[in-house]
């Protein structure tokens, strides 16, 4: 549900949509999860913890990974910095009440504020997963850029952390998720999404030594039945490449060390 608080007017068809991810949505991911033997990364608002512990528990138990994704799903450049540390650590304490202490990150918006970074290394992120300046190399972010439309980029200092790279080509959300105000047109057919991501796995599997390929699903999108039957597809197109797997990004992550 906490996705749809970031609009002005919430209306309870809104949070219906994300009652049925984690009634409906979720049962249908880890069951596809599962058929194939695959664990994923699962970033969880610390409010849908709390809102909705069985299908969190039912997460966890199917070994998957649980990152951290705020607690109610606020974008952090809007807020100020007490109120993204407060975010955050709220989030860490519900977290930590199931048992939970997340390796990962990503924002809500695939943004940052001024100070997420620091925050991030102050307490003890292994990697992020919200930026963009890779496509299928882990990288990491600078802390303490300096630029300016008057003045070029002065690089900071590398973060302690691992950027796994997302895009938001790679977003179901963007693809798919309908509203009316404020207008997302959202109907894209599966095959236009299932296109341009498997030309662009296939396209690294090509030419990149190790690819790694992040995609970023919602359970109140992805679950729909004909979308879980292109993420079927895509499954299935990636496998029969043969060398290739499917992990949780934390595996990858502890494999890279600090």
């Amino acid at each position: 549900m906490s996705v749809w608080f970031g609009y002005k007017n919430v209306t309870p068809a809104m949070l219906y949509r994300g009652e049925y991810g984690a009634n409906v949505g979720v049962p249908r991911i880890l069951d596809i999860l599962a058929e194939y033997g695959i664990k994923s990364t699962f970033f969880i608002p610390g409010h849908t913890v709390e809102s909705f512990p069985e299908s969190v528990e039912a997460i966890l138990k199917a070994g998957h990974e649980v990152a951290h994704h705020s607690y109610a799903h606020i974008d952090p450049s809007e807020q100020t910095p007490e109120q993204e540390r407060d975010d955050m650590l709220r989030a860490l304490h519900v977290l930590e009440k199931i048992g939970v202490k997340p390796l990962g990150f990503r924002s809500p918006s695939a943004d940052y504020s001024a100070i997420t970074l620091s925050l991030l290394e102050e307490f003890g992120f292994l990697y992020d997963s919200s930026l963009m300046a890779d496509d299928f190399k882990p990288y990491h972010p600078r802390l303490g850029d300096k630029v300016s439309q008057q003045s070029p980029l002065l690089k900071g200092r590398p973060a302690r952390i691992w950027e796994f790279p997302m895009c938001f080509e790679f977003d179901d959300w963007v693809h798919f998720q309908f509203n009316f105000n404020p207008y997302r047109n959202g109907t894209s057919a599966p095959s236009k999404v299932l296109e341009i991501w498997t030309e662009e796995f296939d396209w690294m599997h090509e030419n990149v030594d190790g690819g790694i390929l992040t995609v970023a699903m919602h359970p109140q999108v992805i679950g729909r039945g004909h979308r879980i039957a292109m993420l079927e597809k895509f499954i299935r197109h990636c496998l029969a490449k043969g060398d290739v797997r499917f992990e949780a990004i934390g595996d990858v992550a502890t494999r890279f060390g600090i």
